[in-house]
């Protein structure tokens, strides 16, 4: 966001993530009891996905879907109607954290295909009725901190010239830097994906994702003392929300090398189904049926077993001091149990649109185990 433009470097940045800290122990309480609680993967898609469209900034996107979320807590809202409500979501989040000219206009929103296969024309009266609306149930107050509003805070110590790569001095600092924003990033769209973030202190999410990020990128110490003062939350204490995290990444590989595997089979099945050869071809290919039949394993897709070689790798607890947080309420303090196995299979139908980052896409060959329980993929890091 060009207003705020590195805050977190400035002077003034200790001063900004107090207030920030502050404000987030005031948030509404959010219960997740909304009828229409299974289309919000849906639409927390649509406001990713239109977000992209008009580069708004993560501030604005991760807004936008929390109004939508405590809007919809709280009423019961028909499914076409949601779109409206979504769309005004997006609509105030950007008047609110983005600059007036990159304000998506009524005309370009018209225009999305989701209004226009569900039969919606957006009007200037419509949408002024239900800004107002969302605008009265906020009680005018659109400061909402989330945890794309604390991230980039964090990586400004993210990494360290000090940190080890596998037990190693780091070869490139601007590199790993790099990766370190594009999987911090990354983890930040997966928050949004599952309304049980939300249990979570925003401040706590952001302050995860880092910690994922670092995991995935096997740097030691896991949980640097810098990291653990700044943020003021221990490892223990972050442990749940890592693992559901984690959990929701290891759920995108398995999806992604799924999908590769399917395209690897209807490449096989083509060359298998190739059109009947000439007659001049005929004797000179009387013997490929069977040259293919005995060499068919393999030229079946499969993985290497090198890829399923794992590095157990046991994240220990007792590496950081105790180190109380004072800002953080009670409920909050409690630590969420995991609810099984994230639903994250959407996302990978919009990697094309949402830009997934190349980092995500390198091979994957190493395991680590979060609190000793969950079992999560990791990638090759290519120094």
């Amino acid at each position: 966001m060009e207003l705020e433009a590195q805050w977190w470097t400035g002077q003034l940045a200790a001063d900004i993530h107090q207030a920030l800290r502050y404000k987030e122990l005031k948030l509404p309480s959010y219960k997740g009891q909304s009828p229409q609680l299974h289309l919000r993967r849906y639409f927390a898609d649509l406001i990713a996905i239109v977000s992209n469209r008009f580069r708004l900034c993560p501030a604005a996107r991760h807004l936008a879907v929390y109004l939508l979320d405590l809007f919809m807590d709280r009423y019961d809202i028909s499914t076409q109607q949601l779109h409206v409500v979504a769309l005004s979501c997006l609509l105030l989040a950007s008047k609110f954290e983005e600059k007036e000219d990159s304000v998506p206009k009524l005309e370009q929103l018209n225009s999305l295909g989701c209004m226009t296969n569900m039969n919606l024309v957006l009007t200037k009266q419509n949408l002024l009725h239900m800004e107002l609306l969302l605008l009265e149930t906020f009680q005018w107050n659109l400061c909402l901190p989330t945890a794309a509003h604390f991230i980039d805070y964090y990586l400004s110590i993210a990494v360290h010239e000090t940190d080890l790569h596998d037990g190693w001095p780091m070869v490139c600092l601007e590199k790993t830097k790099l990766y370190m924003a594009k999987y911090a990033d990354y983890f930040l769209e997966v928050s949004l994906q599952d309304h049980e973030f939300l249990n979570y202190a925003p401040s706590l999410v952001a302050t995860a994702c880092v910690a994922s990020s670092r995991i995935i990128l096997r740097l030691s110490p896991t949980w640097p003392t810098r990291l653990h003062h700044l943020t003021a939350y221990s490892w223990d204490f972050l442990v749940p929300c890592i693992e559901r995290l984690l959990i929701a990444h290891d759920n995108d590989v398995k999806e992604a090398n799924k999908q590769k595997g399917q395209q690897a089979q209807s490449a096989q099945h083509a060359v298998f189904q190739a059109p009947a050869p000439s007659a001049q071809q005929a004797n000179a290919q009387q013997h490929v049926p069977q040259y293919l039949q005995a060499h068919q394993s393999s030229l079946q897709y499969h993985h290497s077993a090198s890829q399923q070689q794992s590095c157990q790798q046991i994240l220990s607890s007792t590496h950081t001091a105790s180190y109380p947080l004072q800002t953080c309420p009670a409920a909050l303090q409690t630590s969420a149990q995991a609810r099984g196995h994230v639903q994250t299979g959407t996302a990978m139908s919009l990697a094309v649109p949402l830009e997934v980052k190349p980092c995500i896409s390198v091979s994957y060959n190493r395991t680590y185990q979060v609190n000793g329980r969950y079992s999560c993929v990791t990638p090759c890091f290519e120094r």
